[in-house]
């Protein structure tokens, strides 16, 4: 066997088995032994000595190791959470606390933190998004059967870092996956015009209601504040189509916004003079109105002075009447009796006639 000595035999001279050595002292010995292999004791004792002083060094190399250690464990111990982040402290895996920004301590390892950004995010969602062209995600089925290429954002914000953080395992995704149905039904129940022109403020809200109902529902954690509608466009293969519709439908709104100008300039026309005359109207009632008092003031005059002397104001009529009708006509009258004294009628209309006549023909 190979524990043999030279001698060949199982056991050696002193019968000490195989190593050549026989236990000394009986069963119980507790000395030192002599000329044999020392027992755990005085192994124990000599590692014991050494520890206390024996070994050179020793105390300087455990006080190091411990200070590294300490160093190591508070590295691990103190974190630093910066002003855009949240933390989140676990102990055995299990939220405990939200720690702001700043340098915090918790006790490693039974303890550890998650970081969670807060500051807005932006998802953005659509075939040009995602660098394709013709189909894809941004291809929506809208309320009037068009088919609608829309790119629009998603502004979101983690509100509960806890919630964020456990209940779903990829946060962009199911923001991104929620977003997309959202716009999807609200774009489905409207006209393609409202998507490309119309509403996009109404559509916008709609969906961010939506999604955010949504979110709530799956504890997400996160708030959207806003969608915002990039670019809505036809699909490549209408595209052409499309355009001539457009521009159909924008000739149709510029001969209606013509043809309401034209209106509104007859209808200001209308109005003026219909303005016009009815001041002409209010003026010549009330000319004549006072006119017609004037007459019935002077009538009452004239009526009061021939009650208080009738022959001369019957006199005073007649000649005044007598002016007003004789004194246009060219005639010359000669009361009856005047008398032999009275000058031949001249015809003096006549010469004054023939005067201007012949002036005029020179």
């Amino acid at each position: 066997m190979p524990w043999d000595n030279n001698t060949g035999g199982g056991r050696g001279p002193n019968n000490g088995g195989p190593w050549g050595q026989a236990p000394q002292g009986g069963g119980g010995g507790g000395g030192p032994r002599r000329g044999g292999t020392p027992s755990l004791e005085e192994i124990l004792s000599r590692g014991r000595d050494r520890f206390q002083g024996g070994m050179p060094g020793g105390r300087w190399a455990i006080a190091g190791g411990l200070l590294a250690f300490l160093v190591f464990w508070g590295a691990n111990a103190l974190y630093t959470i910066d002003p855009q982040e949240v933390g989140v402290q676990l102990r055995f895996g299990r939220p405990i606390a939200e720690t702001g920004p700043g340098l915090h301590f918790h006790w490693w390892p039974v303890e550890s933190v998650e970081r969670v950004n807060v500051t807005e995010n932006q998802t953005e969602i659509g075939s040009v998004a995602n660098g394709r062209t013709g189909g894809g995600e941004g291809l929506m089925l809208s309320g009037d059967q068009n088919i609608v290429d829309v790119k629009f954002s998603v502004l979101w914000s983690v509100s509960n870092p806890e919630e964020y953080l456990f209940n779903v395992r990829d946060q962009e995704d199911m923001v991104r996956s929620v977003s997309e149905s959202a716009m999807r039904e609200v774009v489905g129940r409207r006209p393609a015009q409202d998507i490309f022109r119309d509403d996009r403020t109404g559509i916008s809200l709609e969906v961010r209601d939506i999604a955010q109902s949504i979110l709530e529902s799956y504890k997400l954690g996160v708030t959207v504040s806003q969608i915002a509608i990039e670019n809505v466009a036809p699909p490549t293969e209408v595209a052409d189509a499309f355009d001539e519709v457009q521009r159909a439908q924008q000739d149709e709104n510029r001969f209606q916004e013509e043809a309401r100008q034209y209106a509104n300039t007859l209808l200001g026309d209308a109005r003026g003079q219909a303005a016009q005359m009815r001041e002409d109207a209010a003026a010549y009632k009330t000319r004549v109105v006072e006119e017609a008092q004037g007459e019935a003031a002077r009538f009452t005059s004239v009526y009061d002075e021939y009650a208080k002397a009738p022959e001369v104001t019957r006199k005073r009529l007649f000649l005044e009447t007598m002016e007003q009708v004789l004194g246009a006509s060219e005639k010359v009258i000669v009361e009856q009796g005047a008398g032999s004294g009275v000058v031949p009628y001249l015809p003096l209309p006549e010469l004054r006639s023939s005067t201007s006549t012949d002036a005029t023909t020179r």
